[in-house]
């Protein structure tokens, strides 16, 4: 696979919508799990894992392969369903996620899932560890790229910010840092907590190109993408996507009550059929 596939808006639009479905799913067999953190990044995830990504599920390992580090780890519950239908690995093995002897818990663990760059569980270690493959990529005259997605309540982590300014320092323009902004956390409305904004301009002060857009747009994720500068070196790339966390159950936008959850019942059978209408098996669509 190579970067900037030939892939419709129909298509990431319904892998957003299988994304959100198999975090349902999934949820169920744990007994609960983290609903909205990962509706409100599902488009992102879908953008970037279907269309932007420099990636060869047949190579995990390929030194060439573009990287991408969850941050925000309690959404990968979103994420191994991308990697299973891509091929990384069989998509019956979710069956037993977090059940006992089973290789996907609640948080990533790369030794254990083929297709991860990172292990995490503690937040806030993510754009540090992103910042460090960065460089890595200049000593070894790679040309991939570091993707790394933060959770707007992990820029409250004074390591964060110690990250953003050195990555300015030294120039990594290959490392781009995706922030969830859905203005909640597990404590509460973010900017009641610790106020982060302006984001933006925090960044850019730290030496950033920083494009802000909303990120469950998939035209303007799209764009957000392709207007990423080729090259290790050069000032590091934010996107600050604005987006609705619990996006697509409406039960669940911007409730502070779904965080964690475990749906059950008739509650389970019809946010199911809300997110279920039109999806479609994933199709490769044939490069141009």
């Amino acid at each position: 696979m190579t970067d900037r596939r030939n892939v419709s808006r129909a298509v990431l639009e319904d892998r957003a919508k299988f994304i959100r479905t198999e975090t349902v799913r999934l949820s169920r067999i744990a007994g609960a799990g983290h609903y909205s953190s990962t509706f409100s990044c599902a488009e992102i995830l879908a953008t970037l894992y279907y269309r932007q990504m420099k990636i060869e599920p047949g190579r995990p390992n390929w030194e060439a392969r573009d990287r991408f580090i969850m941050s925000k780890g309690h959404a990968a519950i979103g994420l191994y369903p991308v990697l299973a239908d891509l091929g990384f690995f069989d998509p019956s093995d979710l069956d037993t996620y977090t059940r006992f002897g089973s290789n996907f818990g609640d948080h990533p663990d790369m030794k254990k899932v083929r297709g991860l760059d990172f292990s995490s569980g503690s937040l806030g270690h993510g754009l540090s560890v992103g910042l460090g493959m960065a460089l890595a990529a200049r000593v070894q005259k790679q040309e991939y790229r570091v993707y790394v997605m933060l959770g707007d309540g992990e820029l409250s982590e004074g390591q964060i910010w110690e990250a953003a300014m050195s990555a300015g320092h030294h120039g990594t323009q290959n490392l781009v840092a995706l922030v969830d902004r859905n203005g909640l956390c597990i404590d509460g409305h973010t900017e009641d907590i610790n106020s982060i904004e302006p984001i933006h301009k925090r960044f850019a002060a730290f030496g950033w190109d920083v494009q802000r857009i909303d990120g469950h747009d998939l035209d303007a994720l799209t764009a957000a993408f392709d207007a990423l500068p080729d090259g290790r070196n050069g000032r590091p790339q934010a996107i600050i996507c604005d987006t609705v966390k619990g996006r697509g159950v409406k039960r669940m936008e911007m409730s502070l009550d779904w965080h964690v959850g475990n749906l059950v019942g008739e509650d389970y059978d019809e946010v199911m059929a809300e997110l279920e209408a039109g999806l479609k098996p994933y199709v490769p669509e044939p490069a141009e």
